[in-house]
Order: C-alpha cells, then sequence, then structure tokens
C-alpha cells in the first residue's frame, strides 16, 4: 500500500509539471517591426509600448514634437536623460571613427530622400557641398541639459536610437527578472541566458544580400549575453532617373551615398546601441579600414559580407565573430 502510494505522488507530480513556454509579442515600432521573445508568462507589451513612447518623445525625427525634431527646428528646449545618454555615446563613436559615425548628416540624408524631411529634387555637387557645411557632430556641444548647434545643423540618431531602444527593452525584462530574452527591432537584436523552451541558445540568421528583395539565409549566428546590429545597402536603395542605385548610407565625409564593395556588417557588442553605430560606421569606412579598425578593439566581433572582383560574395569574419 505504501508503494502505491508513492507511485501515486510520483504520477501526481510528473503530470502537473508544466511545459515552459515562452512569450512572445510582434508589433510595429520605430518605422519597422519588433519581436520579442522571453520566458515568463506575463504580458508586457503594455510596458514595452511606454518604453516605445519615451524613445519616440525623444529622438524620432519623424515625429513633430519630439526633442529631437525641435531641436532641428532651431527652438529653445531641454534634453532628457535619453537623449543625453545618445548624444554622449555617440560623441564617443563620432571620435573614434574620425567622424565615419556622424548623427549630424541628417541634412544631406533629407537630401538623397532617405530621411524624414523630403528629397532636393535637383540634387547636385554645389548643392552637397552647401549642406556639408552644417555637417561634424564637433560642431554641436552639450551643457547640461541644453545642446548648441548651428542653425542649419540637422540632427538624426536613427543609426544608433534603435539599438538604444532595443537595449532598453533588454533591461527592462532584467529588472523583472526575466534573463532568457531574444529582443529584436528591424533587425537588432539583444539576446540573454538561452531559449528554455527550444533548449537551445538563441540562434540568429545573417541574411544574404539580394538586391531583389528575396529572402534567404546566409549564415546562422549563436548568441549568448550578447547583442548584433547588421547595416547593409542591399534593401534600402533608390534608383534616380537614369537607373543609377544609390545605398541609403550616406558618407560623411563626401555627403554621398558610399561607394563600397561592402553589402553587409554584422557588428557583436555586449549592447546592441553600440554594435548599431559601429555597424553604420563600418559601411562608409570600407573593407580595408574596418580590418584595421578592429584590431584594437577585441570588444567588435564583425562579420563582413562583400563582392570580390568577379562580383562574387565573399565573407569575412573578425575578432572571432561567431561562424557555424
Amino acid at each position: 500500500m505504501k508503494n502505491i502510494a508513492v507511485i501515486i505522488i510520483l504520477l501526481v507530480t510528473f503530470s502537473c509539471k508544466k511545459e515552459i513556454k515562452n512569450t512572445k509579442l510582434v508589433g510595429e515600432v520605430f518605422g519597422t517591426t519588433y519581436a520579442f521573445t522571453y520566458n515568463s508568462e506575463v504580458n508586457y507589451k503594455t510596458q514595452f509600448d511606454s518604453l516605445f513612447a519615451v524613445v519616440n518623445n525623444s529622438m524620432s525625427t519623424y515625429q513633430d514634437n519630439s526633442i529631437i525634431s525641435k531641436l532641428n527646428d532651431n527652438e529653445l528646449v531641454e534634453i532628457d536623460d535619453h537623449f543625453a545618454y545618445v548624444f554622449e555615446a555617440s560623441k564617443i563613436i563620432y571620435k573614434e571613427t574620425d567622424g565615419a559615425f556622424d548623427p549630424t548628416i541628417g541634412a544631406v540624408v533629407n537630401a538623397w530622400d532617405f530621411g524624414p524631411k523630403g528629397e532636393i529634387e535637383e540634387l547636385d555637387t554645389l548643392s552637397i557641398d552647401w549642406l556639408m557645411r552644417s555637417v561634424g557632430l564637433k560642431q554641436v556641444t552639450r551643457i547640461d541639459n541644453k545642446i548648441i548647434k548651428p542653425k542649419g545643423t540637422f540632427l538624426d540618431f536613427n543609426a544608433i536610437a534603435k539599438g538604444y531602444g532595443v537595449d532598453m527593452i533588454g533591461e527592462y525584462l532584467e529588472s523583472q527578472n526575466v534573463n532568457d530574452y531574444l529582443v529584436e527591432i528591424g533587425g537588432e537584436i539583444r539576446t540573454r541566458g538561452a531559449n528554455v523552451e527550444k533548449k537551445h541558445p538563441w540562434k540568429v540568421g545573417i541574411e544574404r544580400p539580394n538586391f531583389e528583395g528575396e529572402h534567404s539565409i546566409l549564415d546562422v549566428v549563436i548568441l549568448k549575453d550578447d547583442a548584433m546590429a547588421t547595416s547593409g545597402t542591399y534593401r534600402k536603395f533608390k534608383i534616380d532617373k537614369e537607373g543609377k542605385r544609390y545605398a541609403h548610407i550616406i558618407d560623411p565625409k563626401t555627403g554621398f551615398p558610399s561607394k563600397t564593395n561592402l553589402l553587409s556588417i554584422s557588428v557583436i557588442h555586449e549592447n546592441c546601441m553600440t554594435a548599431d553605430a559601429y555597424a553604420t560606421a563600418f559601411k562608409s569606412m570600407g573593407l580595408e579600414k574596418v580590418k584595421a579598425f578592429v584590431k584594437d578593439r577585441p570588444d567588435l566581433k564583425v562579420y563582413l559580407i562583400f563582392e570580390n572582383d568577379k562580383q562574387e560574395l565573399e565573407t569575412l569574419a573578425l575578432n572571432g565573430f561567431p561562424e557555424n
């Protein structure tokens, strides 16, 4: 009888053991899509929406009443802590990359019709030279909660704020003791722990560059307690009346779309904001400069996809970027 009781208890114990399930949320934000997977039964969508609103109210150039939009309209406005944090990080990366990462390129981005303010129809070298006078983050200073900038300077944190938003979501989940998650916004990713539902590490695909819009995976990366951002030119581009293709990443040195054989750059770092900014900077730096730069930056793991002289795709992993 005693043995039967033990068996019954064991059966009840095993039958009551809950299957581990992740919460999965998808939606739209920052002009793109998001997908969050995390190990908790709690739906944090309301909290996430509040965090999105905070970032947009601070740094969205598509929102007329945001802090950054008011600054770009030369209004007197006080910045918040989020703006200050991203601004200071931008200053550091701007200096380290010798201006390859420059959030003041916004007016030129608009001129090429890749930004929120629309294109300049007759865009020529003279027009670009005029706009480039207002470019250079060194011309912009912060004094406490005030930003001092030239009147014509247009700030645009698009190449860093999305990564910052990813980090905000991840840090919020950690504050709620959720330590197994994958947060993705527009291809920028932050992971912690593992995918406990699938019982394996987080696996992330790197897309094969394709100008025709077709989707296929070139490589798969395992991420653990890391973030990854990818920048490329094979999806976001425009074609002018003469059939020329213009990449959306503008070279801060010239004011023209960057000319390089690099098609895609993926950067792994412990936080997504930093990975996001360097992925953009590396696109305009070019292959050889990137290789030289990362020799002194072991914290940046880099994966490059580029065209060789025969217009064939090649890949290059730097600083121990994980390959499968």
